[in-house]
C-alpha cells in the first residue's frame, strides 16, 4: 500500500472473529397464514472496522460498531397464502418454511420486519455467507443497494404470484435515515426501497436452471456526488448535499444445474452511480461468476466445494469525488488511482456430522476498494456453522 486513507484496508491486523445466531420460529394460523419470529444474537467485529473494500469478505459482519454480543428481533412477519390451482406441491421444513402441502399456483402476501433478500436475488448456490460463499458481492448482487438498516433488516411488504413455471414479486421497504444507518425514515411518501423480479425456471440439456431479472428504484435524503464536488472541488463532502433523491438500477441472476452435484451461477447488477450509497456497499456495476460442486462424486455427500468471480466498478461521479478525496461509509482513502475491483473466492465446507459444518475459504483482492495503489489482499477464513 501507497498510502492510508480513512476507510482503507489495514495493511497487518489480528485475526478478527464474527459469530451469529438464529432461531427460526414459525407456526400455522388458518389455512395458507404463517407467522414467523427470529430471535438472533450477533457480535464480532470485520476485518479493519468493516471497511476498505466494497465486495467486503465476511458477509456475517456487520458496520454496527460494537463486537459485543447483542440479542435483538432479526424477522417477525406475517404470511398468507392463497392457493389457485393446479397440481399440488409438497414443501418441505425449512428457515421461515413450514412442512405442508400447496398449489403449484399461489399468491402470497408477507408484512412486517424481514430481509429483502430472503425474497429477492435468491441463488441455490451462492446466497447464504453461512454456509456457502461469504463476499459479499456473491451473497447478494453487489449493485443493488437493497433496503436495510446496518445489521441488514427492514420492514416492509411483498407481494408474490407463483405459477408451475414462472413467478413475480414485488415489494416496497423502509430505508434508514442515515446512509448504512439503524434508524428508520419514517415519511414513507418520499422514503422507501421498491423491487421487482420475474423469475423464469426452464431446462437445458434436461437440467432444470433459472433466470432472475430484477429492477429497483429508492428514494432517500441522499447526498449527490457531482454536487458535492461542485460545492467543495478539494474536500467534497456527500453528506453535505443530501435531500430526497432516486436511485435506480437493474439485477440478472442466473443458476444453472450441470448435474445432480454441479451447479453454475452468475450475477450482473447496475445502478444509476449518482447518489451516494445508501444501504449496502459502494459498488454501482458488478459482475460474477462461479461453480458448486457437492462431495458426492468422491463419496462425501455432505461436503461442498465453492469457486467464483467478481468485478466491482463505480461510476464516473463516484470516481470522481473518491480521488479528489471524498469519503463513503465504507470506502474512501483520500486519493484514487482508479481500477475495478476484481475478487476471487474458493471454498470448501467439511460436513463432519449430521448437523456441524467447517469451512476453509480463501479470497484473492486485487484493488481493493478500486485502488491500483494497495493491495493485493489475500484473507484466509476459519468458519463453524451447526444448524439443525
Amino acid at each position: 500500500a501507497s498510502y492510508t486513507g480513512p476507510n482503507s484496508l489495514v495493511r497487518d491486523e489480528p485475526v478478527r472473529t464474527t459469530y451469529t445466531g438464529t432461531l427460526f420460529l414459525g407456526a400455522k394460523l388458518w389455512e395458507g397464514a404463517e407467522v414467523y419470529v427470529n430471535p438472533e444474537v450477533s457480535g464480532g467485529k470485520g476485518l479493519s472496522g468493516t471497511v476498505g473494500v466494497a465486495g467486503f469478505p465476511n458477509g456475517e459482519a456487520t458496520r454496527v460498531g460494537d463486537p459485543t454480543p447483542t440479542p435483538y428481533f432479526a424477522r417477525y412477519f406475517f404470511r398468507q397464502r392463497f392457493d389457485l390451482g393446479g397440481e399440488t406441491e409438497s414443501v418441505v421444513a425449512d428457515q421461515n418454511q413450514l412442512a405442508g402441502n400447496r398449489d403449484q399456483s399461489s399468491f402470497s402476501i408477507t408484512l412486517g420486519k424481514m430481509a429483502a433478500g430472503d425474497v429477492f436475488d435468491d441463488n441455490s448456490y451462492s446466497h447464504d455467507p453461512r454456509t456457502q460463499f461469504m463476499d459479499w458481492a456473491l451473497m447478494a448482487n453487489g449493485a443493488w443497494d437493497y433496503p436495510a438498516d446496518t445489521r441488514g433488516y427492514t420492514y416492509g411488504l411483498t407481494l408474490e404470484l407463483r405459477a408451475p413455471l414462472w413467478s413475480m414479486r414485488a415489494g416496497t421497504f423502509m430505508v434508514p435515515t442515515d446512509a448504512n444507518g439503524g434508524t428508520f425514515d419514517k415519511n414513507f411518501g418520499r422514503a422507501s426501497g421498491n423491487a421487482l423480479e420475474l423469475e423464469q425456471d426452464y431446462q437445458l440439456f434436461e437440467q432444470p436452471g433459472k433466470l432472475r431479472l430484477l429492477g429497483f428504484v429508492n428514494f432517500a435524503n441522499m447526498g449527490n456526488y457531482a454536487d458535492a464536488i461542485n460545492q467543495s472541488p478539494s474536500a467534497p463532502d456527500v453528506t453535505a448535499t443530501r435531500a430526497y433523491r432516486t436511485k435506480y438500477g437493474f439485477g440478472l441472476n442466473w443458476e444453472q444445474q450441470i448435474t445432480t452435484n454441479i451447479g453454475g451461477f452468475g450475477r450482473l447488477g447496475w445502478n444509476d452511480g449518482q447518489s451516494e450509497t445508501w444501504m449496502f456497499t459502494e459498488i454501482d456495476q458488478s459482475a460474477s461468476l462461479g461453480l458448486s460442486i457437492k462431495g458426492t462424486r468422491w463419496g462425501r455427500k455432505n461436503d461442498t466445494f465453492g469457486m467464483a468471480g467478481v468485478v466491482n466498478g463505480i461510476s464516473e461521479d463516484h470516481r470522481r469525488y473518491l480521488g479528489v478525496g471524498g469519503l463513503g461509509f465504507i470506502i474512501g482513502e483520500g486519493q484514487l488511482n482508479y481500477s475495478p475491483e476484481g475478487i476471487f473466492e474458493t471454498f470448501y465446507s467439511f460436513g463432519t456430522f449430521r448437523y456441524f459444518f467447517i469451512t476453509v475459504a480463501f479470497q484473492h483482492i486485487e484493488n481493493p476498494a478500486y485502488n491500483r495503489d494497495r493491495g493485493p489482499a489475500n484473507i484466509g477464513t476459519l468458519r463453524l456453522h451447526c444448524e439443525f
